[in-house]
């Protein structure tokens, strides 16, 4: 095993994220939502960082309800700038709100943010990259990464001795589906 796969388990925050999210499919777009959100707060900083914050990010995001956060004004935006259970930075937190617009403009168009996602699908990574930039604020070329390969979209998440490998491999999430058609990363 290598990398997180042999330094998470038995950690305290990092060991069930490893073992029970961490490059599993998301449909849900909610979801999905905190996962971005999640991402784009990790920029800078240590993932066990956002790991220690998770449950806080929840109750400041209002549960990472996208229709919620997109009608966030300046109230709320004011109320997350001053809340210590998150990140206090003013661009994650006004990437966080646009892109919850930006996704509602996605449900429409597309049905759901999980849909859009699935329609775009397989791309490699730079090209995932170029169409986040396209659509959404704050999204680089590692977050789009990491958000991808925490969702199931690329692959990378686990070692392929890590036994949470094969527990996703049998959910065969989007990389795998489009490996077994030829595509590589």
């Amino acid at each position: 095993m290598s990398g997180y796969c042999r330094v998470a388990p038995g950690h305290e925050f990092h060991g069930p994220y490893h073992a029970g999210h961490y490059g599993f499919p998301i449909a849900d777009d909610d979801l999905l939502f905190e996962r971005l959100v999640l991402e784009i707060n990790q920029a800078g900083l240590s993932w066990l960082t956002i790991l220690k914050k998770q449950d806080s990010f929840r109750a400041a995001y209002s549960n990472f309800e996208i229709a919620k956060v997109a009608r966030y004004g300046d109230k709320q935006r004011a109320r997350l700038l001053n809340d210590a259970g998150i990140i206090r930075n003013r661009l994650k937190v006004d990437a966080s709100i646009e892109n919850a617009k930006r996704i509602q403009a996605l449900q429409r168009s597309h049905g759901s943010f999980a849909s859009w996602l699935a329609e775009h699908h397989p791309l490699a990574k730079p090209d995932w990259v170029k169409l986040f930039k396209r659509e959404f604020v704050f999204t680089g070329g590692e977050i789009v990464g990491e958000f991808l390969m925490s969702i199931g979209y690329l692959p990378g998440a686990h070692a392929e001795d890590c036994p949470v490998y094969r527990k996703i491999a049998r959910q065969k999430p989007a990389w795998i589906q489009a490996a077994a058609k030829g595509m590589k990363y």
